[in-house]
């Protein structure tokens, strides 16, 4: 027997729903937005969320294209580079860059992958942290500041960056039997896979650069790599290297747009 319309239209509207949950996961879990939603999201909401873990990147990206902007009309390059830069850590909640610091000192800081393992664990921070921190901002800047930076990089390295941490949540294997990471991997398929590339495919179609297209190779073949060699040092990817994987797509977007400029 077929399905009646009011059955149908009642499957769509609760599909439809199930993705705006899906939507606010994403955008409460990557940004300091206030938890609009008053419940904690289940785990196949925070794995739907994958999906549009782009959309919430662009939507950043797109804030601090805005600001970066208004910064540029009253302040030095310099300045305005310093600025961006700060506005970027703070509206992540610095989660990225906390799971970049920690991969540092893990990755870098362990002889054996169980040892490995205990210091990614490690709420502290060393002195890889600490180096690889100031590297990372250091170089961020410096992009940022560089005379006639490309805006149009910010946008799509935000939407990159998040883009590549939803293909490494799903093609690589998780390391932690529990926690976020992994209630996120468990619920995730290859659907919310595609929605996430349908994403980045406009971002790039839409930028309308050739530079967007080849920032994208290069952000693919930085995720692959990335997930390869730490699965060389520990068994398996956490949600520490998921924020360095972002972390290092972002910057690798950034290089690619300043480099076309000055080539």
């Amino acid at each position: 027997m077929n399905e009646s319309p009011p059955s149908k239209l009642k499957a769509a509207r609760y599909q439809l729903s199930q993705s705006w949950y899906a939507f606010w996961a994403a955008l409460q879990f990557l940004t300091i937005l206030p938890p609009l939603i008053k419940r904690p999201f289940t785990p196949a909401e925070m794995g739907a969320s994958l999906g549009f873990y782009p959309l919430v990147g662009l939507l950043f990206g797109g804030v601090l294209v805005v600001f970066h902007q208004l910064f540029l009309a009253i302040l030095p390059s310099t300045v305005s580079a310093a600025f961006t830069l700060a506005l970027w850590v703070v509206l992540s909640g610095a989660l990225h860059l906390d799971g970049f610091l920690d991969t540092c000192d893990g990755l870098l800081g362990g002889w054996t992958p169980e040892k490995r393992l205990e210091i990614l664990r490690d709420e502290h921070h060393g002195a890889y942290a600490l180096a690889g921190g100031v590297l990372l901002l250091l170089t961020k800047y410096s992009l940022l500041a560089t005379a006639g930076f490309p805006v149009l990089a910010l946008l799509l390295a935000a939407a990159y960056g998040r883009w590549g941490m939803a293909m490494a949540v799903l093609a690589f294997p998780y390391q932690r039997p529990e926690g976020v990471g992994r209630a996120i991997k468990d619920a995730a398929t290859w659907r919310e896979g595609a929605l996430a590339t349908v994403w980045v495919l406009i971002a790039a179609s839409l930028s309308f650069s050739l530079q967007g297209w080849i920032a994208l190779v290069v952000v693919m073949v930085v995720v692959w790599g990335g997930a390869h060699l730490t699965l060389r040092l520990i068994p398996g990817l956490t949600g520490d290297i998921y924020g360095a994987l972002n972390e290092l797509s972002e910057l690798a977007v950034l290089m690619t747009f300043v480099a076309w400029k000055s080539g």
